[in-house]
């Protein structure tokens, strides 16, 4: 009988997980992330929720000293430059450090290119520039 109750619970888990993922819709149109030095970057939830497969790999859990007001939430909601009170890390930071060899983006980035994938490396293939 325990082994019964633990696989019900199981798939309820599983179901109960499916549910939110589905619920929870990736934007369609690319985001858009301005900054001021360096050009716009255009953010296609679709191509990375593709090689992702799951929200949680770059959007964070909930953090006790800045709740979040959704379980998926923008990164600009919380990620400014520079970082509002309560929020360490400013939206540069959220995805690479200064010098753009580490971080959420870049090393992803860089691990798909080793596996002969072509994800973009260089400043200028994810901030581009406006023309006026």
């Amino acid at each position: 009988m325990p082994m019964v109750k633990s696989s019900l619970l199981a798939a309820a888990l599983v179901v109960a997980g499916s549910l939110l993922c589905v619920s929870q819709q990736a934007p369609v149109a690319p985001v858009r992330m301005k900054g001021p030095t360096m050009g716009t970057v255009q953010f296609p939830h679709s191509a990375h929720t593709h090689v992702a497969g799951r929200c949680e790999l770059c959007h964070h859990l909930s953090k006790p000293e800045k709740p979040l007001k959704s379980p998926q939430q923008a990164c600009l909601d919380c990620h400014t430059k520079p970082p509002a009170p309560a929020v360490k890390i400013g939206l540069p930071a959220a995805f690479h450090n200064s010098s753009a060899t580490a971080g959420l983006c870049i090393t992803c980035h860089k691990t798909e290119n080793a596996e002969g994938k072509a994800a973009p490396v260089k400043c200028a293939d994810c901030h581009k520039k406006e023309s006026s």
